[in-house]
């Protein structure tokens, strides 16, 4: 068939699922917003273009970004379902990876895999690091918390300009998830 990343899933897609693929797949630079109900699937539907973009070899790294306590469910997801073992970053964990690599390489550039808080990353003593190093795939879950409505909290700006830099780079495949409605 056409996709290659099938084969090696411990999962069946539904129809349905498959849809975002094969719209990421039409780009030459995978910019996609999934915004399906909640529960629909957006996580499988993130995790069959990572897995078929892997096996494509248009990317070789990517990085989740999402809320601090979808880290760990976002790891067991692509340990379980795609067989990748992916660290966590976040503030907690910044400081032993940091131990575990030789020479001064940051963990944005060492580790392929990458689960990251969106609220560890947003600061700006980070933010920059990280977009200048972030791998070639980025998915932001809960993207709808990185709009900037009018009157958006301090918190709400750091995502908004976060996510406005790394759509900045042209190059950067970009693959954002929400499960609630938005008009921003």
């Amino acid at each position: 068939g056409p996709f290659r990343a099938l084969a090696k899933l411990s999962f069946r897609p539904r129809a349905y699922q498959i849809v975002p693929l094969i719209m990421a797949l039409r780009q030459d630079n995978v910019r996609v917003l999934i915004a399906d109900d909640v529960g629909v699937g957006k996580t499988v539907e993130a995790l069959l273009i990572i897995r078929e973009l892997l096996e494509r070899r248009k990317i070789r790294r990517f990085a989740v970004l999402c809320l601090p306590h979808l880290c760990d469910q976002w790891q067991e997801e692509i340990r379980t379902k795609l067989d990748i073992d992916a660290v966590i970053i976040r503030s907690s964990t910044q400081a032993r990876l940091d131990r575990q690599i030789q020479g001064d390489t940051s963990v944005y550039d060492y580790y392929p895999y990458q689960i990251i808080s969106i609220d560890f990353i947003k600061s700006d003593s980070r933010r920059d690091v990280f977009v200048d190093q972030c791998p070639e795939l980025v998915i932001v879950d809960e993207a709808h918390t990185c709009a900037r409505p009018s009157g958006a909290s301090v918190s709400q700006q750091q995502r908004y300009h976060l996510l406005s830099k790394i759509a900045a780079k042209p190059n950067k495949h970009l693959v954002m998830l929400t499960g609630t409605p938005h008009s921003g």
